[in-house]
């Protein structure tokens, strides 16, 4: 059983497209089934899940899509730390969001820090590239406060410093990435933490995403050979 799953929740406009419904609808039935897919996770050994929720991308959207958007996602931000069951935490840029949303995404990381269950990672304002240059700049500026030279700095960088100033800091990578919509890209997610990981690519929209297309997904990690290079 993968340890981290790392979700690509793709589709959900064309969802609402070919259901003839409104775009704002189909963000709201992609809400609706992260809680249905965090329930069929506790069923497995699964302990940490990353969840796509807005790339610094959809930030360019037009003002009538966005603001929806961001009004939904704050909603599964609060449901999520409401629920009792999982420890949220964000990752992204949070200075770029809405104060809104800031504060959605502090109070749910407060709120949750004691519980004792799934590691739910909310990537929201996120982009792997910005996450890379922001590791490398807290890398610095942590050098800078210890008074640390530059040339010693550069002797010590290595992968697992930088891999510590990520967004996800101590936690493991992902060991399997689903991405719905038949779309058979990265688009940027986790850049640095999926060098090893294994990838899903199911052609179901997220809205319509069920359970039997998770174990499928499962099934499908579970006979592939991880051999990380050698």
């Amino acid at each position: 059983m993968p340890q981290h799953i790392g979700v690509i929740m793709d589709g959900n406009r064309r969802w609402a497209k070919a259901s003839g419904s409104t775009t704002e609808h189909g963000h709201r039935a992609g809400a609706e089934k992260i809680e249905e897919f965090l329930g069929w996770c506790t069923e497995t050994d699964v302990k940490v899940v990353t969840l796509w929720l807005l790339s610094t991308d959809n930030l360019d959207r037009p003002q009538e899509e966005l603001v929806p958007l961001l009004g939904i996602i704050e909603d599964v931000v609060r449901t999520l730390a409401a629920d009792g069951r999982w420890r949220v935490h964000h990752v992204g840029t949070a200075d770029i969001l809405p104060a809104h949303v800031q504060t959605a995404l502090k109070e749910a990381e407060e709120g949750t820090a004691h519980v004792d269950g799934i590691l739910v990672n909310v990537a929201i304002g996120y982009g792997g590239r910005q996450e890379i240059a922001d590791a490398v700049r807290s890398m610095l500026l942590d050098a800078q406060d210890r008074g640390t030279s530059l040339e010693d700095l550069a002797d010590s960088v290595t992968v697992d410093l930088i891999g510590r100033h990520l967004y996800t800091g101590a936690q493991p990578d992902p060991d399997l990435v689903i991405r719905t919509s038949g779309e058979q890209r990265l688009s940027g997610f986790m850049l640095w933490q999926t060098a090893h990981s294994e990838y899903y690519f199911c052609d179901v929209f997220w809205p319509a995403f069920r359970k039997v297309d998770f174990l499928r997904a499962l099934r499908d990690y579970a006979a592939r050979g991880r051999r990380y290079g050698s």
